[in-house]
Formats: C-alpha cells, structure tokens, sequence
C-alpha cells in the first residue's frame, strides 16, 4: 500500500485509496480541468473537496501542497521512478498526466509542442480576462460606476475569443481531428463566460460560430460531463 503519511495534506484530507492519485480541487474552471482529464483518460484517483467558503485553501495543509493557495492541486503516489509527486498549477498537472499515460498530447514533434503553446494560450490570455469580466460582470465589480474596467476585459476578451474562432475554423479541435489537453484547459472557461458569468450577450458570443460549435461538442463528451460535476460540492 502507498504510504502518502509525508504530505501533510492528508491529515486534513485522508486518502481512502492512497494507491491513486489523490485530487484537490474544487467545480471550477481550473478545477474541473483535472477532473475531466482523469474522467477521459480513466487513471484511477480520489478527488478531495477544497472548500473556499471555509478557506480550506488558506489552511497549513493545503498550502504544504500548493503554496499559492489555488486549486488544483494532485499527489501522484506512482510518479517518475516510482516515488510520489505533488503538483499544482492546471496546465502544469494536464501536461504531466497526458505524459504518465500517452493520452491526449503528442510524446514529440511539432505537435506537441504547439499544443502546449494552446495550452499556455489559455493559462495567460483567457483564464486571466475571462476571470476579469466574471468580477466586473456578475460580482462586486458590476457595482462600480465606472465602466472603462469592465469595458477593457470585455474588449479582450472579445479579441482573444477572435483568435480562438479563427483557429477553430475549419478544425474540429483546436488542435485539428484530434482532442487534446489544449481544448480540456479551454473549454471549461469559455463555458464559464457565457454560462455562470452570464457575459454571453456582454461579449456578442454568438459572433464566434466556430467557437461555440466546438464548446458544444464540448460538454456533450460523457468523460467532461462527468468531470464538471467532480469534486462533488457535498
């Protein structure tokens, strides 16, 4: 049996099955990435709720894990040369997963490395803005008066929606007929924008056809419709 006992994470989050992957997240945007991907790539793990209406994430356990208090986070008892590893950071997590079992990004070539760079699209364009326009939108940035703020995330992310339907047309995915790690760090945020946020209309959503379309084939896959709903929010 996996001994996880050096991680202090587990005192607060016990693993029932330490031999698995043990997952820390929360029904985000960036945490369902990781639960989608394991939904579609079937490694076995356990997934830990992160409450943030305690602050589980400001807790010495979680922060022993991730020291930037963001979900999520994972240990993958079975790592490299058979001894655990700890991640965080979403993009990081993906990259390493499809790596540990062969899935959903080329091992070499060009075609894994302009993955990656999708991958990277996502992390510093359209999380970051889209994440902007949620506050200014749907939470305590919508009661300010001044709406240049707003204006600019919508404006950007507007653009960065532009790249994305440009890239999509005439592809299935981003990177082509095949699905990969860069339409799973994608997809979950574009679903957020228009759906929790509400910013469909604010962003003119239905201008980006080929987006959309993809975003639907999307959430249709039975492996992300899992993952969306995981950890369960209890």
């Amino acid at each position: 049996m996996s001994d996880l006992s050096a991680f202090p994470i587990t005192r607060k989050w016990p693993a029932q099955h330490p031999g698995r992957i043990q997952l820390y997240s929360l029904p985000t945007p960036n945490g369902v990435k990781v639960s989608i991907m394991l939904e579609e790539t079937g490694l076995p793990y356990e997934p830990h709720l992160v409450r943030f209406d305690t602050n589980d994430q400001m807790t010495s356990e979680f922060l022993s894990l991730n020291p930037n208090n963001k979900i999520p986070a994972i240990i993958d008892p079975n790592g490299p040369e058979g001894r655990p590893i700890a991640l965080f950071e979403s993009g990081a997590i993906l990259i390493y997963l499809a790596d540990k079992c062969g899935q959903l990004l080329a091992r070499a070539g060009n075609e894994r490395y302009e993955t990656i760079q999708w991958v990277m699209f996502q992390m510093g364009g359209i999380g970051p803005m889209f994440g902007q326009v949620g506050f200014f939108h749907r939470f305590a940035g919508k009661e300010y008066e001044d709406k240049r703020p707003r204006d600019r995330y919508v404006a950007e992310s507007r653009r960065l929606l532009n790249v994305l339907d440009e890239r999509l047309a005439g592809r299935e995915w981003i990177m082509g007929e095949h699905y990969t790690i860069a339409d799973i760090v994608t997809f979950p945020w574009v679903r957020n924008l228009v759906g929790f946020y509400e910013a469909g209309d604010l962003v003119g959503f239905q201008d980006f056809t080929h987006v959309k379309r993809a975003l639907d084939a999307f959430v249709a896959r039975p492996a992300v419709a899992r993952g969306l709903e995981i950890p369960a929010r209890g």
